[in-house]
């Protein structure tokens, strides 16, 4: 059963906006008591966020969709729908995040760190925030948003200060056992260790994490083995300590070929050219490996390598290894640019800026893209022909029939909004006409403009009494 994932491919689906409410006021006396509807509810987000007691992907392996609630729709009563919950997913620290073309669109590292995955979509307005002084009594109201949609692909890269590399089998599980508190799986046959392994070293003020990377052999940058699949956990590595074993059965190896394989993978793997190298000879418990050491370790220095002998088994050379590790961390450390407070950059956009933009396609189509009209489109409902009238003065006042003018574009040529695979398609007229625009300006309600009953009433008995009273100040007595 698997229990380490540090690879999987994610489907995240954002929570869609809650439609707004048209609806109109309605009690007792008051037969036009004007529009009540309330907006709908913003959709949730997913949100991926770094949480340092997480250690594997396993979770998203086994449940690779995931979605966010959406937001509810607005009521009368000027109601406003409730916002769709976020949906925050755990993630490993050093975790990265990619998408299907395998652009990096966040690297997520430090405890709490987040990323917006996917964005919900916006809540409708509903009638009543739509009224002004020339629209009183809107007939319709704006849908949902829907949110986004995405297929992102987390990678782990184990954050650690020092990574151990070498072949299967070479004793980095036992070195990492002795310098730690961790518990590897160690045994003598090779690919025991099969997930990187984590551990903590303490070394007088120093306190450092040390990884120890599956066993690596040639060809593993190219996908033998498991070296391709764990080799970017060595990414973030500050060291590179080569583990070489002194002790080995194979005829056909020594530590000195073993050494130039590993750094043959490294180089073909790319990325790792400076980061500082130590060499390990281990097993020198062995008397054969003892006396192999001695013989490879002038030839290692030559080559500019920092040669520690050491046993796991016998806790041999361990303590001195352990404090030059830290030496090398430290410096690591120290080289590292300060981290600077993030300066909040506001960039206004230009005034006379159009946010759109108009191109004619060679099928004769014209295809508008902007935010704004395409967000627009979006939340019209086509059904109702005062929304679709609101929308044509929204795009008329945006600019964008006048673009279309200046492009070319001619009465019944066809416009689309929106990309390729999702966009509204009609036939342009310079004035558009709804239908609703018969009764007079869209959104109006000319009854708001006749008097009520009981005012009539009351201002045709005022006019009987001016009569009246007139006609008596004009009798003469006798």
């Amino acid at each position: 059963m698997t229990t380490f994932v540090d690879r999987v491919e994610l489907h995240v689906a954002a929570g869609s906006g809650g439609h707004g409410c048209a609806s109109v006021h309605r009690e007792k006396f008051k037969p036009l008591g004007g529009p009540d509807g309330g907006n709908g509810g913003r959709g949730g987000d997913v949100i991926l966020t770094v949480d340092q007691s997480v250690t594997t992907l396993i979770d998203y392996h086994h449940s690779p969709h995931r979605k966010a609630t959406n937001g509810k729709p607005g009521e009368g009563g000027n109601r406003s729908g409730k916002d769709g919950q976020d949906l925050v997913l755990v993630v490993p620290d050093g975790t990265v995040v990619l998408d299907k073309a395998g652009n990096v669109l966040a690297d997520l590292v430090g405890h709490g760190t987040s990323f917006v995955a996917a964005q919900g979509g916006r809540g409708g307005l509903g009638n009543a925030a739509l009224a002004s002084a020339r629209r009183k009594a809107p007939g319709f109201a704006l849908l949902g948003e829907p949110g986004d949609f995405q297929d992102v692909v987390l990678e782990l890269k184990t954050v650690a200060d020092v990574a151990l590399v070498g072949y299967p089998s070479a004793g980095k599980s036992s070195l990492i056992s002795v310098l730690s508190a961790a518990k590897p799986k160690i045994a003598d046959y090779p690919f025991t260790t099969l997930v990187p392994n984590l551990g903590v070293v303490t070394a007088g003020s120093t306190v450092y994490t040390i990884a120890d990377v599956p066993g690596l052999i040639p060809g593993a940058s190219q996908g033998r083995g498991l070296g391709l699949e764990f080799l970017r956990h060595v990414e973030r590595c500050s060291v590179l300590v080569h583990v070489l074993d002194t002790a080995t059965l194979e005829s056909d190896r020594d530590p000195l070929s073993d050494l130039d394989m590993i750094e043959e993978e490294l180089r073909q793997y790319g990325g790792l050219d400076n980061r500082p190298r130590v060499v390990v000879l281990n097993k020198i418990d062995v008397p054969d490996g003892k006396d192999l050491a001695e013989m490879v370790r002038p030839e290692l220095e030559a080559r500019g390598f920092r040669v520690f002998e050491a046993s796991a088994v016998a806790h041999m050379g361990l303590k001195e290894l352990s404090f030059a590790l830290a030496e090398f961390v430290a410096k690591a450390r120290a080289a590292k640019p300060k981290e600077e407070a993030t300066r909040i950059v506001i960039r206004p956009k230009a005034v006379d800026e159009a946010g759109f933009t108009v191109t004619l396609e060679e099928d004769g189509l014209y295809r508008v893209r902007g935010e704004k009209p395409e967000r627009w489109v979006r939340q019209t409902d086509f059904n109702n022909d005062e929304a679709v009238g609101y929308l044509a003065d929204r795009l008329n006042r945006l600019g964008v029939e006048a673009a279309l003018m200046k492009a070319g574009a001619r009465g019944g040529d066809g416009v689309a909004i929106g990309p390729e695979d999702n966009a509204v398609v009609f036939d342009w007229e310079p004035s558009v006409t709804a239908g609703a625009e018969m009764l007079g300006r869209r959104g109006e309600d000319h009854r708001f403009e006749a008097p009520r009953p009981a005012t009539t009433r009351r201002r045709d008995k005022q006019a009987e009494r001016d009569e009246a009273t007139q006609e008596f100040e004009g009798f003469e007595p006798f």
